[in-house]
């Protein structure tokens, strides 16, 4: 096929890429060492580059030959060579974990600087273009936190927004919300943009030892929202995972009886508002998108019944009939709420306070909390992304992974969240990675521009390939065959060249 003229830069991918050090394998797919790799679009021709994260974390597992460092479903020991006073001290050591620097989830942009994160407190530097990897930062350096997203947002100033836990920290168990700008004062050149960092908004957690797990956050104009749900981390388990001899994912619980509970913080006043939105119980790893519409806030997620999906990509259960035998009891469902934030105080019981054409309902109950329920916009579909410029405003247009029972990607999925229909593509053998979509330079509608997605296939005789779409059609465009083993990867961004100039520069 033929690339636009117009698509010029670096689509930069990340993904757990080596599963077996020496004699030993990681539990879960997630916790594998992490596979940075690039396809670098230049007049017409991609060039395509994979390079490992080189964390501390790789470092000490590829000298050691074998899995040194914990992951999130893999818990390492140490050398058994070692005395019993080192293993004693080891054990003791381990009580708040010193969790790893394997930053394996997604790409974070910083000012002018690209790095590797995960939800743990370390991120890595990377040079986008050699897939060089440079410094460690610890956010716990510059903010009290222990996990932070991997899915952060970017204002209109390019401030970075993100949210971290602070487990027990003077007594309190809270989530944080915080900020990055994206550059430093001239005259403190040397210093980084971290330095800077600002807490905008702390919010307690509902119970010291047992806060929410969570992937992602949304945002409008006007308010940050944080979902407290029910799929929690155990921290007294977790203190003591090492010793008992387990993960510390068996430390992650879905408690089906509880609320999911909707936090709303005002940008201007750094406040949460006071009302109690709540609902019923889910998991919930991706925000979509939100907005702002005649005092309501409109937030899209894809949320799950259960906790199935983190079980379903332990390595025991990834053998080669994967497809036909694993089975998610619970399928990703696309889930609209509606919330108003302006309603009326004397509204009776029981009376919904929706007050825009949707289906989502908010209900005042007894003691002044609101429960709310969601509009189905659709089903199985997953790693949903957006054009960026309409994030926090009211958008049309969802691209995601198609999933059905099984976890694993088979098309790629356009959807109008207005009309709920839908246009896909899709090939036999072909498992498709997160859709990215990258605006043309002339974009007059929110769709003009094209979709980018890696393909993995599961027919040995087939190359993997980087598919380019046509975002308004979803007719293919062009596909590049890549002569290597490509991995299944999680998320991504695409650099303009123009971003990147500045860089070498």
């Amino acid at each position: 096929g033929q690339l636009p003229t117009w698509l010029q830069g670096t689509l930069l991918r990340n993904g757990p890429g080596m599963h077996t050090i020496g004699d030993t394998k990681y539990n879960h797919w997630f916790d594998g060492l992490a596979l940075l790799h690039s396809f670098t679009f230049k007049n017409g021709e991609v060039y395509y580059r994979s390079k490992y994260l080189r964390s501390d974390t790789y470092n000490c597992n590829i000298e050691a030959n074998r899995i040194v460092v914990s992951e999130f479903g893999t818990m390492a020991y140490p050398d058994p060579c070692k005395n019993i006073f080192a293993k004693a001290f080891s054990y003791l050591s381990h009580t708040i974990p010193e969790f790893t620097d394997n930053c394996l989830i997604n790409i974070m942009k910083t000012g002018e600087d690209f790095y590797a994160t995960s939800e743990t407190n370390f991120i890595r530097k990377i040079n986008p273009q050699t897939l060089e990897t440079l410094e460690k930062v610890d956010y716990n350096k510059y903010v009290s936190v222990n996990v932070a997203t991997s899915h952060p947002h970017y204002d209109s100033a390019g401030n970075i927004l993100n949210i971290g836990t602070s487990i027990v920290d003077k007594g309190k168990t809270k989530y944080l919300l915080f900020k990055i700008p994206p550059s430093v004062p001239e005259k403190e050149k040397k210093k980084s943009c971290f330095k800077h960092l600002e807490v905008v908004c702390s919010i307690p957690s509902r119970s010291l030892l047992q806060p929410s797990y969570y992937h992602s956050f949304g945002i409008t104009e006007n308010y940050i929202i944080f979902v407290e749900q029910p799929f929690k981390l155990d921290i007294l388990k977790m203190a003591t995972a090492y010793i008992r001899g387990v993960s510390w994912a068996s430390c992650l619980a879905f408690h089906k009886e509880d609320k999911t509970w909707f936090h709303f913080i005002d940008k201007r006043t750094k406040k949460e508002v006071s009302t109690k939105f709540y609902s019923d119980a889910l998991v919930l790893f991706h925000h979509i998108n939100a907005y702002e519409e005649d005092g309501h806030i409109i937030f899209d997620i894809i949320a799950y019944n259960d906790n199935s999906l983190y079980d379903m990509f332990y390595l025991k259960n990834l053998s080669k009939d994967f497809e036909e035998k694993n089975k998610l009891t619970s399928i990703p469902t696309c889930k609209r709420f509606v919330v108003p934030l302006q309603y009326n105080k004397d509204a009776e019981l029981g009376y919904n306070l929706v007050t825009i054409p949707s289906t989502a309902t908010a209900v005042k109950e007894k003691d002044g909390s609101i429960y709310c329920q969601p509009e189905i916009l659709c089903e199985g579909i997953e790693l949903p992304r957006i054009n960026y410029d309409y994030n926090g405003k009211k958008n049309k247009y969802v691209f995601a992974t198609g999933v059905q029972w099984s976890p694993v990607p088979t098309k790629i999925v356009k959807l109008n969240v207005q009309t709920k229909e839908t246009l896909y593509w899709r090939e036999d053998h072909c498992w498709p990675s997160e859709p990215v979509f990258v605006p043309s330079p002339d974009a007059k509608e929110e769709d003009d521009g094209v979709v980018l997605t890696c393909i993995v296939t599961s027919d040995p005789k087939e190359a993997p390939f980087l598919l380019v779409l046509d975002a308004k059609t979803f007719k293919e465009l062009a596909r590049a065959k890549v002569d290597v083993e490509l991995h299944l990867d999680l998320h991504g961004i695409f650099i303009p060249e123009k971003v990147l100039k500045t860089e070498t520069e």
